[in-house]
């Protein structure tokens, strides 16, 4: 079973009600509004057809000065 065309377009309503999503999310709304499962790789590509970025998150080392970037770069 999968998302019919007006389904389609009401979870494209839907995902542009809250700016960010994670994979797992779009997948569980789509279980729970539509009640079609999913893997995430298809959830990647139904967020490619609906022109929508993904990206894997990175973390942040605390540990990090405030300044790096000036302290990376080179005198000239």
């Amino acid at each position: 079973m999968k998302l019919s065309s007006e389904e389609f377009n009401q979870l494209q309503e839907l995902l542009s009600q809250k700016s960010t999503w994670t994979t797992d999310e779009v997948r569980t709304l789509i279980y729970e509004k539509f009640g079609v499962e999913y893997t995430l790789k298809q959830i990647r590509i139904i967020l490619k057809k609906l022109k929508m970025k993904y990206g894997k998150p990175f973390t942040h080392d605390y540990r990090r000065p405030d300044d790096a970037e000036s302290l990376l770069k080179k005198p000239t």
